[in-house]
């Protein structure tokens, strides 16, 4: 396993590197992460969903449910690195920003 934590800022994305690295992730290995896009208003527009689908295919929607706001999920294979999450993260937001979406949480199975 390698040990990263002296890279990862001291940011909300840097905590959850931080909590894998304790409870033992392999971040040698390829790994299914799962990013969702949060919208100002539900439901997403059309043009956001299939800009998302091109970007990173297939998706899961998961309307609003109880206190819940509604979600756009899409997943993302490979090695689980801090830069790469953000750089994900990143490339989303800006995709989204004009339709109100914005990508800020994450996480991975183990």
């Amino acid at each position: 396993m390698m040990n990263l934590t002296a890279d990862w800022p001291d940011d909300a994305d840097g905590g959850v590197f931080r909590k894998l690295a304790a409870a033992g992730f392999d971040f040698s290995k390829s790994w299914s992460v799962d990013y969702n896009v949060d919208f100002a208003s539900w439901q997403p527009p059309d043009a956001a969903l299939e800009l998302l689908r091109t970007m990173y295919g297939e998706l899961g929607i998961h309307p609003p449910e109880r206190a819940d706001s509604g979600y756009v999920q899409f997943q993302v294979t490979g090695l689980v690195t801090y830069e790469g999450v953000t750089s994900v993260q990143r490339h989303a937001s800006a995709a989204m920003q004009p339709f109100g979406g914005v990508c800020e949480s994450w996480g991975v199975m183990h």
